[in-house]
């Protein structure tokens, strides 16, 4: 186990770094993320990953080279399903395409420090009772078994604990404020839409951290390794969604990859006292996987792609102003 304590001051220095380069230097202002400029960002995210890996495998060997490898690509395939979801949300609050990615920016940095804690917390629990990794393994089995049966994702706002209880102490303005989370109206300060939908991002992804974590908890329970593999894969997840927004729509078969990995990931988790899998198997399984079902959508498309989400910036503004972003209200 990694408990290098410079190590990971180092790591998370380095991180705070490059998301102040981001936000501070390429993303100072708000424009619309096109879709080389995500394809951009998609690379620089892999390659840094991919270099962090080159250092793990040449400082600690190559079994922890591994492991961070086919947890990077669990954490990378499983936030996949994320693009879809972030799809819908931003579809159904009618968010600005130019101020999406600064949604991302601020829901992905909470994500990181939950994320932080569910390691911590889930490593901790395992390694006092060893019993509850057949407990996370069986939740595995039942997720991916429920990914694969169900339809088409829908969100529903209104059910989200967290945004009704905050509607009860914070009054929410119905129309977006440029880029601002809050304003300030007659002395009193007021939630713009864009905050209601930073809740919901981050609700949204502490919901897939619940699947997510136990997942990479299969390959290793080292700490760092979870942290960083995961770091790595939801700080590239917003380039990431400018990247596939408009072509995930098309990877209809995606989700059955997905549910299968956490199906395959959940028995070995069960299964880890009878029967050991080398790394090595269990990540060629994970590429097979998630290639196979990309590929499949390619090759036999889905024909009736009514029922699926209209990218955000092909929806017509049917605000009061069209010259303005910031009058535009949220849906009921």
């Amino acid at each position: 186990m990694i408990d290098n304590i410079w190590l990971w001051i180092g790591f998370n220095a380095f991180i705070i770094l490059m998301l102040l380069i981001d936000l501070g230097v390429f993303h100072r202002d708000n424009h619309v993320i096109s879709i080389r400029e995500a394809l951009g960002w998609t690379a620089v995210w892999i390659a840094l990953a991919l270099v962090f890996n080159v250092g793990l495998w040449y400082y600690m060997g190559t079994e922890i080279a591994l492991k961070f490898l086919t947890g990077y690509l669990i954490e990378k395939s499983l936030s996949m399903d994320n693009v879809f979801v972030f799809l819908l949300i931003f579809t159904y609050f009618r968010v600005p395409a130019e101020y999406q990615h600064k949604v991302l920016f601020w829901g992905i940095l909470g994500a990181l420090v939950f994320r932080a804690i569910f390691i911590f917390a889930g490593v901790a629990l395992v390694t006092k009772f060893h019993w509850i990794i057949y407990v996370f393994g069986a939740f595995l089995i039942y997720t991916g078994l429920k990914m694969m049966w169900e339809k088409d994702k829908e969100i529903h706002p209104k059910k989200n604990p967290v945004l009704r209880l905050f509607g009860r102490f914070m009054p929410i303005s119905k129309h977006y404020h440029g880029d601002r989370f809050f304003v300030r109206r007659r002395k009193h300060l007021v939630a713009t839409p864009l905050f209601v939908v930073l809740i919901v991002v981050e609700t949204t992804d502490i919901i897939f951290a619940v699947d997510s974590i136990p997942a990479i908890m299969a390959i290793t329970l080292d700490p760092f390794i979870i942290y960083s593999a995961n770091a790595f894969a939801i700080l590239g997840l917003r380039a990431l969604y400018f990247a596939l927004a408009g072509v995930m729509r098309l990877f209809h078969y995606l989700h059955y990859g997905l549910s299968i990995i956490l199906i395959f990931v959940g028995f070995k988790m069960v299964l880890e006292d009878v029967i050991t899998i080398p790394i090595l198997i269990v990540l060629a399984v994970i590429i097979l996987l998630i290639g196979g079902s990309i590929g499949a959508s390619i090759i036999w498309p889905k024909k009736d792609l009514s029922g699926l989400p209209v990218p955000p910036e092909l929806i017509e503004d049917q605000s009061p102003d069209q010259n303005t972003s910031a009058g535009r209200e949220m849906p009921d």
